[in-house]
C-alpha cells in the first residue's frame, strides 16, 4: 500500500465517528474497506469480521483484532438553560475538555463547545474541571434542543485528519483506526495468496470501556492464536513501556501473553528485515489481548502495537511508515508455517 492510499484510507477510518457502544458509522466505513479483499466480511454483535485463507479443519487459525471505537463522552441532560451535560466513555484527560469542539449525534448532527472560563478571570491556579462541571453550548434554545437531543447520544471531539512533515499523520480516533489500517495493509498484501493458515479479521468494539466486542469475538471464532494490534505510547525510548515513532511495530513481552507466539514474531520480523522494537509489559497489557488470552480455554495472544503520540486526544499523531511495517509483520506471520 503506498502512502498516498494509506493516507485516504486513515482519512475515511479516522472521520466516521463511533465512540464505544456507537460504532455504527465507524464500523461501516471499515467493513466496505474489508469488502473489497473479503466479499463475505459482515457486522456480527457490532464487529467487523471475515474470514479466508486455509480452509482445512487442520489448519492453524490466527485472529487478528484491532478495535474500531474511539473515546468520548455521553450525553446525560439537557439543562434547563439549555446546556449539555456529558459523561466520559473511556478515559479522556479532563485537562483538554475546555473550549473543545464536538459534535453531537442526536436526531440530526449538532455542533458544539465546551465551556470555559476565560484567562482574565482566573488566577492560572484552577484544577481540570470535573465532569460534573462540564457544560456544551450548541447555541439552540432548551426547548427546541430538547427535542433534538437526548440523553444517551454520543458526543465526539471534532479533530481534523491532515498530513505533517516527515511522513506523519494526525487525526482523531487513530487509537485504533490505524491497527485497523494496518490489518487492512495486510490483507491487501495477502489478497489472492494460498497461505497455509485461516485467517480471521475481527474490527472489535467496545474495547475502551472493558474490551467488550473483543470477548464476544474471540469466543466465536475459536481461534488458536490472537493478535491484538493497536497502539502505545510514543516516546524517546528511555522507558521500556514507550517505542520510538518510525521504528516499527512494537511486539509485545508480557507475562500475561504467550511468549512462544512474542518469539514467532519477532523471529518474522527480522527474517524479513522488517524493523521492530520491545515493547514490555509488566502485568496485564490493557489490550483486547487481555480478553484473548483466556477466552474459552485459552487463546495463544500476543501485542502488535503502533506508536502513537497525544494518544485519546482530537490529535493523536502517527508515523505512516509504523502502519505500513505493522501490515507487513502480520502478513509475514500469517504466510509462517507449523504456528501451532
Amino acid at each position: 500500500m503506498t502512502n498516498d492510499r494509506l493516507t485516504a484510507l486513515l482519512t475515511t477510518l479516522c472521520c466516521a465517528p463511533g465512540i464505544s457502544g456507537s460504532e455504527q458509522s465507524a464500523a461501516a466505513a471499515a467493513l466496505a474497506e474489508l469488502r473489497t479483499f473479503c466479499p463475505d466480511a459482515h457486522l456480527s454483535h457490532g464487529n467487523v469480521t471475515a474470514t479466508f485463507g486455509n480452509t482445512a479443519p487442520d489448519a492453524p487459525h490466527i485472529l487478528l483484532d484491532a478495535h474500531i471505537d474511539q473515546v468520548g463522552m455521553i450525553v446525560t441532560s439537557v439543562t434547563e438553560d439549555g446546556f449539555v451535560t456529558v459523561g466520559n466513555v473511556g478515559g479522556i484527560d479532563r485537562r483538554l475538555l475546555p473550549a473543545q469542539r464536538v459534535r453531537l449525534y442526536g436526531t440530526k448532527v449538532i455542533d458544539g463547545v465546551i465551556c470555559c472560563m476565560p484567562p482574565h478571570l482566573t488566577n492560572g491556579s484552577e484544577k481540570p474541571m470535573q465532569w460534573e462541571e462540564v457544560r456544551i453550548d450548541t447555541g439552540y434554545p432548551a426547548e427546541e434542543l430538547k427535542a433534538l437531543l437526548h440523553p444517551g447520544d454520543a458526543v465526539t471531539f471534532c479533530g481534523k485528519a491532515f498530513t505533517l512533515p516527515g511522513g506523519k499523520f494526525a487525526a482523531p480516533a487513530l487509537d485504533d483506526r490505524c491497527g485497523v489500517a494496518a490489518i487492512l495493509c495486510a490483507v491487501e498484501e495477502l489478497y489472492g495468496e494460498d497461505i497455509p493458515n485461516r485467517v480471521t479479521v475481527q474490527f472489535s468494539v467496545q474495547e475502551e470501556i472493558g474490551e467488550i466486542g473483543a470477548k464476544i469475538g474471540c469466543y466465536a471464532a475459536n481461534p488458536d492464536i490472537a493478535l491484538a494490534v493497536d497502539v502505545s505510547f510514543a516516546g524517546d525510548g528511555k522507558l521500556c513501556e514507550s517505542g520510538i515513532m518510525g521504528d516499527g511495530p512494537m511486539i509485545g513481552f508480557s507475562p500475561s501473553l504467550y511468549r512462544y507466539v512474542t518469539d514467532q514474531l519477532f523471529t518474522t520480523a527480522n527474517e524479513n528485515h522488517i524493523p521492530w522494537q520491545h515493547e514490555v509489559m509488566h502485568e496485564l497489557t490493557s489490550t483486547n489481548a487481555d480478553q484473548f488470552a483466556i477466552c474459552r480455554a485459552g487463546v495463544k495472544t500476543c501485542t502488535v502495537s503502533i506508536p502513537i503520540e497525544n494518544m485519546h486526544t482530537p490529535v493523536e499523531v502517527v508515523e505512516l511508515s509504523d502502519i505500513l511495517n505493522t501490515g507487513k509483520l502480520l502478513a509475514a506471520y500469517v504466510r509462517r508455517d507449523a504456528l501451532c
